[in-house]
């Protein structure tokens, strides 16, 4: 019997530290769009930049980079030192004020990002709409996938965790990451997205700012911020 409420107890912080790890990331990415399309929208007049993200292309983003990402989270084993933790206080919300305020932090990072890669591509590459748009578009996208890691947690390790050894989570990211080169490179629905291809120095451009959220979160990795926690 004693055996059987240890379990359900470790069962129980599992579940809850994977709802917390998709629900943040749900929010950090999904504002991340919210305020690049605004910031663009405010801003494009001043600075002559396209919106960085067109309808369908936000709609293909929340079925593909959002559903199979925040799927797998919730199907995550747990940190190995579960139950070696302090229980957590009575009545935490699956969101603290940390938690918020690191929401707040990470959207503005990733939107900065997307922002940051269709001004270079449009501005400075002189790419044409289509193709710039696309850059902010895969920007954002990849930057979703690598930024499940920032979700680990603070104790684990940076690139060995509770999260990239989550089976689930690897398959995801590999099957988004095909499902983006279709949205590119597959007639018919790189039409129904207005997308183009980023040739070979628009993906360095892509690679280079999407990871940017990434490696800041193994730079912060100890301070307060998305863990499960």
């Amino acid at each position: 019997a004693f055996g059987s409420i240890v379990a359900a107890v470790h069962q129980g912080r599992i579940i809850f530290g994977n709802i917390r790890k998709s629900v943040m990331f749900m929010l950090c990415t999904n504002a991340a769009e919210v305020i690049a399309v605004a910031a663009a929208a405010v801003a494009g007049s001043f600075l002559a930049l396209p919106i960085p993200l067109l309808p369908l292309q936000i709609l293909y983003l929340n079925v593909i980079t959002d559903v199979f990402p925040a799927l797998a989270l919730s199907m995550g084993a747990g940190e190995p030192d579960l139950m070696k933790r302090a229980p957590r206080p009575r009545g935490e919300a699956v969101l603290t004020q940390g938690h918020w305020r690191a929401v707040g932090g990470w959207s503005l990072l990733l939107a900065i990002c997307v922002l940051g890669s269709l001004t270079v591509a449009f501005h400075l590459l002189g790419f044409e709409t289509d193709r710039a748009v696309t850059v902010s578009f895969l920007t954002l996208a990849f930057g979703k996938l690598w930024f499940v890691n920032n979700l680990r947690s603070p104790d684990s390790g940076r690139l060995v965790n509770e999260i990239t050894r989550n089976p689930y989570l690897l398959g995801s990211v590999v099957l988004c990451a095909a499902l983006l080169a279709a949205a590119v490179y597959l007639p018919g629905l790189s039409d129904l997205l207005s997308t183009a291809p980023p040739g070979p120095i628009g993906w360095l451009l892509i690679a280079g700012v999407s990871l940017v959220p990434f490696l800041w979160g193994l730079v912060v990795r100890r301070s307060p911020g998305p863990s499960a926690g």
